[in-house]
């Protein structure tokens, strides 16, 4: 074998290495980057979601002049909500929201007129219009992510996403007591 043919091997191997390389870090970027933005589609719902609490709180106000400890409750889940920054936190303020939102809905249950009110009504179809929004977008950035998480845990993937610094990201995981 003479030393032309060498090199050739060595450059092709040295060619198909990079080439590994860079796919496997341009598949791994675009990866994060749904993760990313499926985790802003959530986020984005959980704050329209907080807006229509808040205005349904609102309303039920001017219903129940006395019931101070719910609105508290559902102004302090809106500001952890407001706060949070990680998928963890987020699901850990969206299911105090939820627990919230539990109470004020038993809070109407004791005003029929309230219940009968055409904003109320509206506030609560939409309510529940994005209720149905978070749980798909929160589904979709789940599976996102754990086909991110696959990719750099498994072989040989992992060796540039160690190589490059690709961390795992979490799951956004909604509390199982927090059904409607």
């Amino acid at each position: 074998m003479t030393i032309f043919q060498i090199l050739s091997i060595v450059a092709a191997t040295v060619g198909v290495v990079l080439l590994y390389l860079l796919t496997t870090f341009n598949a791994l970027i675009r990866l994060r980057n749904r993760v990313r933005t499926d985790f802003s589609d959530v986020d984005v719902q959980l704050h329209r979601r907080s807006s229509i609490i808040q205005s349904l709180v609102e309303l039920v106000k001017s219903y129940a002049k006395h019931e101070k400890e719910t609105f508290s409750d559902v102004a302090k889940a809106r500001a952890a909500l407001d706060t949070s920054a990680t998928a963890g936190e987020k699901a850990k303020a969206d299911n105090m929201l939820t627990e919230t939102l539990r109470s004020l809905m038993m809070v109407t249950e004791a005003y029929p007129e309230l219940k009968a009110d055409k904003n109320f009504q509206e506030l609560h179809r939409d309510l529940l219009a994005t209720e149905n929004m978070v749980a798909r977008y929160r589904e979709e950035y789940n599976k996102t992510v754990e086909r991110f998480n696959n990719m750099i845990q498994t072989f040989p993937n992992l060796l540039v996403a160690s190589l490059f610094a690709f961390a795992a990201e979490p799951l956004f995981i909604a509390d199982s007591n927090n059904t409607k």
